[in-house]
């Protein structure tokens, strides 16, 4: 006789709830945990991109210098007595410094152990000594103290960045050489100082006389412009658009040639000011202004969506009140709509001026990665941008230019940073909750 098996009893609603809520819970906890870690993960890359950058960039704010007695001889820098610019300008300074170090160094004997002693030295020292000359002429027949630009190499050795411990073979820095720097630091005259010229001087082919002053004036001066070209021009395209335009097929073709426009390939604004602005108007290459031209094409688009979302923030019943009061369609939108979206505008542009800032694939198109020295002193000078000069200085080998470009990496980041959180305090600030 087969035993019937008791049937089980039928679940209760609440039981078959009380599962379906356990794991949605589970699957919610889950996904928290899926969002912190990529949180996490995203800004543990972050910080091993900047403490990359730091390690590597911090030393460019120092530069090594070298103590030397220099005597001013007269016989060598104004023969004639007349303190005339141009034959100060004209004196051979370098001379002066290979006799303060042969009688520095007595011992150094031969034309190739000379040649490498007065190799401690920059090949910028002799402008130093000029610099010096031309500033203050009563030093001609003097002897003083001077500090000066030491050669990259001693500086990397003083720096720690060559190792002392591998074969003299492996390394750019001879025994004989550290011989004489042990005996500089001996002496105290041989220190790291505050690296002035990093943010005073134009750019080198040597990496201890490469600043970058003429980047950021380049910078400057195209950011400017591009400021002054793009906002008057998205403001009022935005204004257009999202209060006086009719929507019809033309408006919005229009639209969604902005929103393409956005999203296009920065490097094609560059072969199209190439064209247009280089080749057909004659805009000079390699200048700020052929360079604000074409950044601003590039960032039109995004000050225009942000301003376009600005004006769709301000809610009806501001622009019915002012009808209300008898105000026309035109004050409504400048004297009531306007005022309350320019802030979502001004923050709009920030973010696109710092889109600008850290461009490179439109400039090197229309020539702005020409070596450069000088700093340019107006919008038609040839100028360089910072992105650019950062480009220009990884692909040089020397181990000065690597701390070089890390360092003016932090400097691009530090503005990028301010100009983003400029954006965010403008519109803490201005926002209006409606």
């Amino acid at each position: 006789m087969n035993k019937q098996v008791p049937e089980a009893p039928p679940k209760r609603t609440i039981d078959l709830v009380n599962a379906g809520l356990q794991r949605r819970r589970a699957a919610e906890r889950r996904f928290r945990f899926l969002g912190v870690g990529a949180v996490v993960l995203g800004l543990l890359f972050v910080a091993i991109l900047f403490v990359d950058i730091i390690g590597k960039g911090y030393t460019a704010f120092q530069q090594t210098y070298i103590r030397l007695s220099i005597r001013f001889d007269p016989a060598l820098i104004d023969p004639t007595g007349a303190r005339e610019h141009d034959a100060l300008s004209r004196a051979d300074y370098r001379k002066l410094i290979r006799t303060a170090l042969t009688a520095r160094f007595p011992e150094v004997s031969g034309r190739r152990d000379k040649r490498a002693l007065y190799q401690l030295l920059s090949p910028g020292a002799p402008q130093q000594l000029r610099e010096r000359v031309l500033a203050d002429p009563g030093l001609i027949g003097t002897e003083s103290e001077v500090w000066l630009l030491a050669d990259d190499d001693i500086d990397m050795l003083a720096k720690g960045h060559i190792d002392r411990a591998v074969p003299e073979s492996e390394r750019r820095v001879k025994d004989r050489t550290l011989g004489w720097v042990d005996t500089l630091v001996a002496d105290g005259r041989l220190e790291k100082q505050f690296n002035t010229l990093f943010f005073t001087a134009g750019t080198s082919r040597e990496p201890e006389l490469a600043g970058i002053a003429g980047a950021l004036m380049g910078s400057l001066y195209t950011l400017a412009l591009t400021l002054l070209f793009s906002f008057p021009i998205a403001v009022g395209a935005a204004l257009y658009l999202e209060e006086f335009a009719p929507k019809n097929r033309w408006t919005d073709l229009i639209e969604v040639n902005i929103n393409n426009l956005a999203a296009v390939p920065s490097i094609v604004f560059g072969l199209l000011g190439l064209a247009v602005f280089i080749n057909f108007f004659g805009v000079p290459r390699s200048t700020p202004l052929v360079g604000a031209l074409v950044l601003t094409l590039m960032t039109l688009p995004t000050i225009i969506i942000a301003g376009r979302a600005a004006l769709k923030s301000v809610p009806p019943s501001i622009r019915e009140a002012a009808l209300g009061v008898g105000a026309s369609p035109l004050q409504t939108r400048f004297h009531h709509v306007l005022p309350l979206a320019m802030p979502g505008m001004l923050t709009g542009t920030i973010i696109g001026m710092a889109q600008a800032l850290g461009e490179t694939a439109p400039l090197l198109m229309i020539g702005m990665i020409a070596f450069i020295v000088d700093i340019p002193g107006g919008v038609t000078d040839p100028a360089t941008v910072l992105p650019v000069q950062i480009y220009l200085w990884a692909d040089s080998p020397e181990r000065g230019f690597v701390e070089r470009t890390s360092a003016a990496i932090m400097i691009l980041l530090a503005f990028l940073i301010a100009m983003n959180l400029t954006a965010v305090l403008l519109r803490k600030k201005f926002e209006r909750r409606w």
